[in-house]
């Protein structure tokens, strides 16, 4: 992650991508939710060497609290966190923390239940992300892709698609400004497999075959190998 950021502060890409990154639970001095180390926190120190406002956007289903602590007092950095909020781990993520001294008002949470679908996150997710665009204007952009808020995760409790998941990248992407694009979350792995597959064709602007290629995992991916 620290890398992608590097390469996008020296202008050798637009877009990087690491789908090992996103671990956004780890603290400053402690490990939390599987996240020993807070990669994205580390690449948004790196880019604001070079960039004034950076625009950090979570579509994991749950809360980006370790990116939301480390940057809760700073303008520099807004983060916005799509996540199930109720009884569900880190606990965190009330509509009502949005920041602290000069970072007041540049955190933003949007709670969400159960079972929501790709046509009421879409609803959701353009509107705000298109009115925080226009008012932040961030001159960089770094997306958290965790797939747990995929219909099927072991751990998830969303009804999105491949395609409702893919829409939020797409859509940030259409804004062109540089992107680091990270994983996250994901428990039921071919699906993890199959969202940031399709996402990352996207991010490349190139299709790619829905049925499989041959591969050593393929008996996973039965019985539609798709």
């Amino acid at each position: 992650s620290i890398g992608g950021a590097v390469q996008l502060n020296r202008k050798g890409a637009d877009i990087a991508v690491n789908w090992a990154g996103g671990l956004h639970h780890a603290k400053k001095s402690e490990a939390s939710g599987f996240c020993y180390i807070n990669d994205i926190v580390l690449a948004i120190l790196e880019l604001l060497k070079h960039y004034r406002r950076v625009l950090y956007i979570d579509i994991d289903i749950h809360h980006g609290d370790g990116v939301e602590e480390a940057f809760y007092n700073t303008n520099r950095v807004m983060t916005v966190s799509f996540h199930k909020f109720g009884e569900f781990f880190p606990g965190t993520g009330d509509p009502r923390d949005i920041g602290s001294d000069e970072g007041k008002y540049y955190s933003v949470n949007f709670p969400l239940k159960d079972g929501i679908t790709d046509a009421s996150y879409e609803s959701i997710f353009k509107p705000l992300i298109s009115k925080i665009m226009e008012w932040y204007r961030p001159e960089v952009v770094v997306i958290q892709c965790g797939a747990d808020s995929l219909a099927g995760d072991r751990l998830g409790c969303f009804n999105l698609t491949l395609k409702g998941h893919a829409m939020c990248v797409d859509f940030v992407k259409g804004y062109n400004l540089p992107m680091l694009v990270l994983g996250g979350g994901g428990y039921t792995i071919r699906n993890v497999a199959r969202c940031w597959s399709y996402e990352t064709s996207l991010l490349l602007d190139s299709e790619i075959e829905d049925q499989l290629p041959y591969n050593d995992y393929l008996e996973y991916y039965g019985p539609d190998f798709r």
